[in-house]
């Protein structure tokens, strides 16, 4: 058996499972699909398949049906994915574009890729991390106490009281200002992690006494740093689930149960950062898939998660990833493409 004829056999059972959710026989091969072989030959290739381990079947006298090994040699040689329509790309930007700030735009791609894809779509906020700085606005809440709020580029506000040291005394709006200037002379643009080694610097600019509260500002901005988790995610269309076939007293208990513990899906979505879909040198390698077991958890074993990063300009530089979770048996290309989509335009929107 040629390896492209049983690519072309595998292509075929996987699109007829996903379409009609029925193990595919050989005579429906021969029905639906040109494959340019006679019934014995596609039976052969069948058989070959099953012993290779990319189909099942999954009880006597069925057809056969794609395992998660099937799903996933189908999905490293899609070579190309097909692009959205003119209409559906307006779409997308158009709705992002109406986003007011980072959780209305947040909130809006989650809701609009679960309604593209008809799973369950996960957005993970920006990392602070990975991003870069706007602005520092520090505000004179009362002569001793000054309220920090970092302001990221890509929208994400964090605030912070700080009490000022002993020694600096009383502050004015005077000094305030000042200080605020040059902070954002100095840290300006710099991802998270370098301004804290930025904001020390100053110290040796400012008057000794003020040089605590400099300290103090950027200890601050440390810790700020070391509390964000990334925890953060928000998901829409929990309810596909109820559509995607699934049984509900074996298999939909435990994949609600890892929904609600979100780690589980950070922890993909960390893990599938640094991966990239498909075979090496295609066009489709800025999305992962993991596939049932690849899930490495248990209660996600029948799903499927397609992911994409956005907000930067490789999967390096990305600032969040976003993706969808559904069944194995989902459509790959599509999913894929409409993530991947996703992803770019909201990166327009967070990195603008």
């Amino acid at each position: 058996m040629s390896e492209d004829r049983r690519l072309d056999v595998l292509r075929a059972i996987v699109s007829d499972y996903v379409a009609t959710r029925e193990p595919v026989g050989s005579r429906t091969l021969v029905e639906r699909h040109a494959l340019g072989v006679s019934p014995a030959t596609i039976r052969n290739d069948m058989a070959a398949l099953e012993e290779a381990g990319y189909i099942t079947q999954p009880h006597t006298s069925a057809g056969r049906i794609p395992t998660d090994s099937g799903y996933r040699l189908f999905v490293d040689h899609l070579a190309t994915l097909k692009p959205l329509t003119g209409p559906e790309r307006r779409a997308i930007e158009s709705f992002l574009a109406e986003s007011v700030d980072l959780d209305d735009a947040v909130n809006r791609t989650v809701r609009l890729l679960s309604q593209l894809t008809q799973q369950v779509a996960v957005v993970q906020y920006p990392s602070l991390r990975r991003s870069g700085l706007r602005h520092v606005e520090l505000v004179l809440v009362a002569p001793t106490r000054v309220l920090i709020v970092l302001i990221s580029d890509t929208g994400r506000v964090e605030q912070r009281m700080l009490e000022v040291p002993a020694g600096v005394g009383d502050l004015d709006e005077v000094v305030v200002a000042d200080l605020r200037a040059r902070i954002n002379v100095a840290a300006a643009g710099l991802r998270m992690p370098a301004l804290r080694p930025a904001l020390e610097g100053i110290a040796d600019d400012v008057p000794p006494a003020l040089a605590a509260l400099v300290h103090a500002v950027a200890a601050v901005v440390g810790e700020t740093l070391t509390e964000e988790v990334e925890d953060r995610i928000v998901m829409a269309g929990t309810a596909h689930l109820a559509r995607a076939g699934f049984d509900f007293s074996r298999t939909i208990s435990p994949v609600l149960e890892a929904i609600e513990e979100q780690v589980v899906l950070m922890r993909l979505l960390a893990e599938m950062a640094a991966e990239q879909g498909g075979g090496p040198g295609r066009e489709h390698s800025d999305v992962a898939v993991r596939i049932g077991t690849e899930t490495r958890y248990a209660g996600l074993s029948e799903t499927s998660v397609v992911a994409s990063p956005y907000g930067g300009a490789s999967p390096q530089d990305a600032v969040a990833f976003l993706g969808v979770l559904g069944p194995t048996r989902m459509d790959y290309p599509t999913t894929m493409t409409a993530v991947r989509a996703v992803a770019r335009y909201l990166s327009r929107v967070v990195t603008p």
